[in-house]
């Protein structure tokens, strides 16, 4: 079998240029969506909508992130949705009916669901379950427990001048946003300067400096862009921030970390990854117990935006949404393949198209064609450049 290490440079060069394609085509599709929605109704683009966008992408968003752990093994999580509703509804009965301080009980809803991405983990690696089978039936049992912890009211309210529910109804001041976006890109460029140091010590090539100029350029025009136009309406959500600072986070544990490196290597080729000496079943629980936990954190923003759970708490649409915002954003389905950003520019995709058509009063039944197309036509390039590499 052929080696990366004995291929010749310029193949080598050819197949790291059609990983590198993975954010652009996301890109691209969303300058495509905002030029056909922003024609078709004004208020697409207005301040008011996009911050509204903002808000509805950041709890399904969150648990797209969690499922990004479990498709770079290359398995898959079922249950993501029922254990953000469970974990949410834990969290509001221990501080509304019980009186917890509100952070002990999103505390204790964190630790129920990594207790419950384990209990997965342990059912696939250790009973040899496979994960589409043992994440199903945690889609249906953790959604029967929530149904019984909630009873026959079905509903809980958060209070709305609450500590829980006032995180999705905090908005950033103008100069504390402007802040982030100095820090931001300051630490990003002071982390480009360490790295090109690095590689110099280590007698590694180096990128372009302007290559890094205009990615560094790109990086603060976003930011600028997006700052100034939440805060022509309300300002920067909360919500946003807590969402992009977890992408951030996971991004740079998946890229910059040893347990990163051995995530992608165990779903590139588990089988190589336990012959160079990775635990892979630890690889595997840690990446179970971090989607649960992701999935969890996903429906405590739901619930805060809500202001409350019920017996549609994390059902309906969540899993399918946040499955479909890991793949159209890069994620490739057989492992191996993704970044944490996959769930933003996936989530941003999807919650555009779906903002776009509501303000159209398209029908559900062709939102749901539509957003089947997108979804398909992103494993179908995934695929076609994954047979191309095997080539």
């Amino acid at each position: 079998m052929t080696t990366w290490s004995a291929l010749p440079g310029l193949q080598r060069l050819r197949f790291a240029g059609r990983a590198d394609l993975g954010a652009w085509p996301v890109a691209a599709g969303l300058v495509v969506i905002a030029i056909v929605f922003g024609s078709l109704n004004d208020r697409f683009l207005s301040p008011e909508n996009l911050t509204n966008l903002a808000l509805q992408m950041a709890a399904t968003g969150t648990i797209a992130l969690g499922i990004i752990m479990v498709v770079l093994l290359g398995e898959i999580d079922l249950s993501a949705g029922s254990v953000s509703g469970l974990c949410a509804v834990i969290m509001t009965i221990l501080s509304v009916k019980h009186g917890w301080p509100p952070l002990v009980a999103i505390a204790v809803a964190l630790v129920g669901g990594a207790l419950i991405g384990l209990i997965h983990g342990l059912m696939f690696t250790r009973l040899g379950m496979p994960s589409f089978v043992a994440t199903l039936a945690g889609l249906l049992g953790w959604q029967g427990l929530m149904l019984y912890l909630l009873g026959r009211g079905g509903t809980i309210n958060l209070p709305f001048d609450g500590f829980l529910a006032s995180l999705s109804d905090t908005w950033l001041p103008p100069w504390v946003s402007w802040l982030l976006v100095v820090v931001i890109v300051g630490v990003r460029a002071s982390s480009a300067v360490v790295v090109r140091r690095l590689r110099t010590a280590a007698s590694l090539p180096l990128g372009s400096v302007l290559g890094v100029a205009v990615r560094l350029g790109g990086l603060a025009l976003a930011l600028a862009v997006v700052v100034a136009v939440l805060s022509a309406d309300r300002g920067v959500p909360l919500l946003l921030v807590l969402f992009a600072t977890l992408v951030v986070s996971l991004d740079l544990v998946l890229q910059h970390t040893v347990f990163g490196r051995h995530m992608y290597a165990v779903g590139g080729n588990a089988e190589a990854a336990r012959r160079a000496g990775i635990n892979i079943t630890r690889i595997r629980l840690i990446a179970f117990a971090a989607a649960s936990t992701l999935a969890a954190c996903g429906g405590i923003l739901a619930a805060s935006r809500l202001a409350a759970v019920n017996q549609s708490s994390g059902s309906s649409d969540t899993l399918l949404v946040a499955i479909a915002a890991a793949v159209i954003g890069g994620t490739s389905l057989f492992g191996g393949r993704g970044r944490a950003y996959a769930a933003l520019l996936g989530i941003l995709v999807i919650q555009s198209i779906t903002n776009g058509m509501l303000l159209l009063s398209v029908d559900s039944s062709v939102r749901l064609m539509v957003t089947a197309a997108v979804l398909a036509l992103a494993i179908a390039v995934d695929s076609v450049a994954r047979r191309g590499q095997a080539t």
